[in-house]
């Protein structure tokens, strides 16, 4: 029986795959890199650390990995962060799932300051029980580094019975190198064949869709 659900927030929560990528390309722009659109959407859901590496060399990437993250990090804030809008019945599956007894976690690689707009927009801030950031971990996904960290703010007890919600790849991917399993959610753009092959157990179009057919689900 699952006792805690790990949820992603950006393409699962949250509407901001478009957004993260209109942001990335924008950043790379300034520093005389025109990289297609789909391209970089098609890394979303990868932080600065793993995303970057796959446009730069290494010499470039030592020159300019530091102020590109740090640019794309402040144009995000400023121009598209307004813009996000949260994804239908977010918060009534957070209150079915409270209702029910789940603990919920989100595990997310936004700052700290990014994570609380994040739930405001969401109007979840009352319901989350724990969550992680970026400043708690060293690599970001497909890395399994955020949900260990989630699972360390899980009681022991709960650990074996988490499950993670994510619309990603890399998500499944990162939660299966850290022993869970992964719910896939299309809201995010990707693939279900994608996601059925980085290991999502089950695929809904949203959380909206997973609300829906809560009984039949993995949550219960």
């Amino acid at each position: 029986m699952t006792k805690a659900v790990i949820f992603d927030i950006d393409g699962t929560l949250v509407d901001s795959v478009d957004l993260h990528a209109r942001c990335w390309q924008q950043a790379f722009h300034e520093i005389g890199r025109d990289i297609p659109f789909r391209d970089i959407r098609a890394q979303i859901g990868k932080g600065g650390d793993q995303l970057i590496p796959v446009f730069l060399n290494k010499s470039q990437r030592t020159r300019l990995q530091e102020s590109l993250d740090s640019r794309r990090s402040a144009l995000f804030k400023a121009d598209y962060l307004p813009r996000v809008k949260p994804f239908p019945k977010v918060r009534s599956l957070f209150v079915r799932l409270r209702r029910d007894g789940h603990r919920i976690v989100l595990a997310s690689l936004a700052k700290s300051d990014e994570l609380a707009v994040y739930k405001q927009i969401a109007c979840i801030d009352d319901l989350i029980e724990t969550e992680t950031g970026s400043s708690d971990v060293q690599r970001s996904k497909p890395h399994p580094d955020i949900f260990q960290a989630a699972l360390q703010r899980l009681p022991a007890a709960e650990r074996g019975s988490a499950i993670v919600v994510g619309d990603t790849p890399y998500d499944a991917e990162s939660a299966a190198q850290a022993g869970l399993q992964t719910i896939g959610v299309l809201s995010g753009g990707f693939a279900e064949q994608d996601l059925r092959s980085a290991g999502c157990i089950a695929i809904y179009r949203d959380v909206a869709n997973l609300l829906e057919n809560y009984e039949s689900s993995p949550l219960v």
